[in-house]
């Protein structure tokens, strides 16, 4: 029973290690074809996925550590799909490295695993081992590029502070135990709820505060977001990519557990805190932005603000706002992604990753100009692409709440001033793919098939979730049931 509802994780694994081992055997000018391996193996387990579980109702293994309930199941096909779409771009950019390119699909299908378990992860014992075989194959992906002094700059300041953020987590997790003698989120709740003289424990809430300070690292969350336009400017770009989406989705999937399963009686307590975060995270990243000329830094605080707004959906502390968050997130993955995927493409035949690199884009790909151009509308919440009714529905769960309490029109006030902010950038981005001068190459880029392949599906994602929304949040909303939330 505990091996068959782990076979999705299991698969993963098997298949990191296959691509590990044929790499003995394949010729060095033939590696690439290892990527597009990994890409096929993922996608049948993506597939798979869909035929072997249903969601409808929650599995639990290895003494209730493990469920795969509605929600796992979301966020396992989520991190499949982003996985998928990132080896993608890895093959086609492994000819940047020297040597190592089965080492990075398989890291990549290694931190594949470690997200699929933390999207199941009902104890702090799984959560904090899922969140480390994230960091840990994170640490060398990150400075995957060793000639080059900002990939293992960025390398290091992951490492310190990864190790940091991990200290912390542990320490909380010691605390929680210590204060309720459990590790298990369902018995932790039954005790809250049974005991709640134990909700007013220092000790409990302090452990409580301490995990937030390690999944806030994960998040980018201030003020734990001082890693990231560092880490996402030296990093590869496609450890770039599955960065600013697999690893935060992983931090927003523990903190769902967090909250609606852990401590769903405790969690109002943290409402003031949450508002705050996602007050301040949403102003740091949207005013950092604008001075920016580095696309991937750019990016990095674009996804600080991003998780600014994903933090609003906890602050409302219900289904709906969790249910927005997951409709937030998918809408992010085709966004961001597409975003990357064009970076890496312009950044191989310009050399530089300054918004400049992009003048004449338009001539030379529409193909690249039309994807960077979506991603950047997407992003700055504008209709009929994901971005806007992602961020429509958290803003919509937000302002619902000013009606309990008025402080929630006020942050409902700072996000859109902050999206509107974030026009300026975003379409500065625009503006360089259609009316910059600043090269006289206009010589075509070839595009290969994998990633126009990549670019349409991002492509369909973002025109489907903004004109078609109505399927999408059913699943969400599906997905979110099993929480114990208002």
């Amino acid at each position: 029973m505990n091996a068959s509802l782990i076979v999705l994780e299991l698969a993963v694994v098997v298949l990191g290690l296959v691509v590990l081992v044929q790499d003995w055997f394949t010729p060095a000018k033939d590696r690439r074809t290892l990527g597009y391996g990994a890409v096929l193996g993922v996608a049948v387990v993506l597939l798979y996925s869909f035929f072997a579980f249903d969601g409808r109702e929650s599995l639990y293994a290895f003494g209730n550590a493990y469920v795969l309930d509605g929600l796992a199941l979301w966020f396992k096909r989520f991190f499949l799909l982003a996985a998928l779409l990132v080896l993608l771009m890895a093959t086609e950019f492994s000819d940047r490295f020297e040597a190592g390119q089965s080492e990075f699909f398989a890291l990549t299908l290694f931190a594949l695993a470690g997200m699929m378990f933390a999207a199941s992860a009902n104890d702090f014992t799984l959560l904090f081992v899922s969140l480390e075989l994230i960091t840990v194959t994170f640490y060398v992906l990150v400075s995957f590029l060793r000639r080059r002094v900002e990939s293992l700059e960025a390398g290091v300041k992951y490492l310190i502070l990864g190790a940091l953020s991990s200290g912390f987590l542990v320490y909380g997790i010691a605390l929680i135990f210590g204060a309720s003698g459990t590790m298990n989120f369902n018995e932790l709740a039954d005790k809250l709820a049974n005991n709640p003289a134990l909700g007013h424990k220092s000790l409990l809430t302090a452990g409580v505060l301490l995990v937030l300070v390690g999944l806030g690292f994960k998040m980018a969350a201030v003020p734990f977001q001082i890693w990231a336009p560092d880490v996402y400017q030296g990093s590869p770009t496609p450890t770039t990519a599955f960065l600013s989406v697999g690893s935060k989705a992983a931090g927003v999937v523990l903190l769902m557990r967090l909250l609606g399963t852990a401590i769903p009686d405790l969690a109002f307590n943290l409402e003031k805190l949450l508002m705050a975060m996602a007050a301040g995270t949403i102003l740091y990243g949207s005013l950092c932005a604008i001075p920016q000329r580095n696309l991937k830094r750019l990016l990095g605080y674009s996804s600080i603000a991003s998780a600014g707004y994903l933090l609003l959906g906890f602050a409302v502390m219900n289904k709906s706002g969790s249910s927005a968050i997951l409709y937030y997130l998918a809408g992010y993955l085709f966004t961001v992604l597409a975003a990357f995927t064009v970076i890496a493409v312009v950044v191989r035949e310009a050399g530089a990753e300054d918004i400049s690199a992009l003048a004449g884009l338009a001539q030379r790909s529409p193909l690249l100009a039309t994807s960077l151009t979506l991603a950047m509308v997407s992003l700055a919440g504008i209709p009929p692409l994901a971005g806007f009714f992602g961020k429509f529905l958290l803003l919509k769960a937000v302002i619902a709440e000013g009606i309990r309490w008025h402080a929630y029109y006020w942050l409902f006030a700072v996000a859109v001033v902050c999206v509107i902010i974030s026009l300026y950038y975003y379409f500065g981005v625009v503006k360089a793919i259609y009316w910059s001068k600043g090269t006289t190459d206009l010589a075509p880029i070839s595009v290969p098939l994998s990633t126009r392949f990549a670019l349409g599906v991002c492509i369909v994602g973002m025109l489907w979730l903004g004109l078609n929304p109505d399927g999408a949040l059913e699943l969400a909303v599906e997905a979110v049931k099993s929480l114990r939330l208002g």
